[in-house]
């Protein structure tokens, strides 16, 4: 599921992902906020923390990701990435060059300085 980070300014979607992330959470959760913030905002910039105790995504999950991903492609001004998960990290970064927006990877530990950075 997804638990919205508080305490964001309003054009940044902050989420953080826990357990397995279902096509349900990217319907009912991921997808109106991101579009709301664009349709008030132009853009969008986008906090995605994954903790420990996020265990992955389903197969709906991941082609919703994917078909958001690129009917949006343009519509996101800064991406951030919190985690330790070595396969999100390393993820992040293989695609980060493809995505025209600045896009930055932290630890797990630094949610605040990605908070700081995405807000900049």
């Amino acid at each position: 599921m997804f638990k919205i980070i508080q305490g964001l300014p309003g054009n940044i979607v902050g989420l953080s992902a826990t357990g397995t992330i279902t096509d349900e959470d990217y319907s009912g959760t991921l997808i109106p906020l991101v579009e709301k913030a664009i349709r008030e905002d132009g853009k969008v910039r986008m906090l995605m923390r994954f903790g420990p105790d996020f265990k992955g995504y389903t197969s709906g999950a991941m082609w919703d990701d994917t078909r958001f991903g690129l009917s949006h492609w343009g519509d996101f001004e800064k991406l951030a990435v919190v985690s330790d998960i070595a396969w999100i990290q390393n993820s992040v970064a293989l695609f980060a060059p493809l995505i025209p927006a600045p896009v930055r990877v932290y630890g797990g530990s630094e949610l605040e300085d990605a908070k700081r950075w995405i807000a900049e």
